[in-house]
């Protein structure tokens, strides 16, 4: 599993654009910047969607005023379903980053079997503080947990 200080990995996430899908690197994406990164099981799903996501939203501003350049969150889903689910839920203030085979949540080692659901796998729920490229702090829930990777429990680690 990835750790803080390590460097991310370079895997391909894909983000829904209004010209269509547009492929972006994580080398490139995450240079240059410091990133608050959420990952969640899936879109659309109870806990992501009432309470991950809508968190991040809600504390943008307050996780920019901390040093935080951008927030993105990711999930192993296609690029369609996370674009919708970001727009469905007013997620301007987020960058939806599609991980639809799981390569990146597989390069950092924080994958899930979700296949008694019907999920197959999945990235785990986890949260990292990203600057240029490196892991500065790493969140990662419990199964069946959400506490550490919240955009409160950032807050209070910035």
């Amino acid at each position: 599993m990835i750790k803080v200080g390590d460097t991310i990995p370079n895997t391909k996430f894909v983000r829904a654009t209004a010209e269509g899908p547009q492929q972006v690197e994580s080398k490139d994406y995450f240079a240059g910047k410091t990133v608050a990164l959420f990952s969640v099981p899936g879109a659309f799903t109870p806990t992501c969607s009432a309470r991950h996501l809508p968190g991040f939203v809600e504390k943008a501003d307050a996780l920019k005023a901390k040093g935080i350049d951008e927030i993105a969150c990711t999930a192993v889903n296609d690029a369609f379903v996370m674009g919708a689910w970001g727009k469905g839920a007013n997620a301007d203030a987020i960058t939806m980053l599609a991980d639809g085979n799981a390569d990146f949540a597989e390069a950092v080692g924080l994958t899930m079997d979700g296949s008694g659901f019907g999920m197959g796998k999945r990235g785990q729920r986890f949260a990292m503080v990203i600057k240029d490229g490196v892991v500065d702090k790493l969140f990662v829930e419990e199964p069946g947990d959400f506490k550490v990777s919240s955009a409160d429990y950032m807050l209070e680690k910035l």
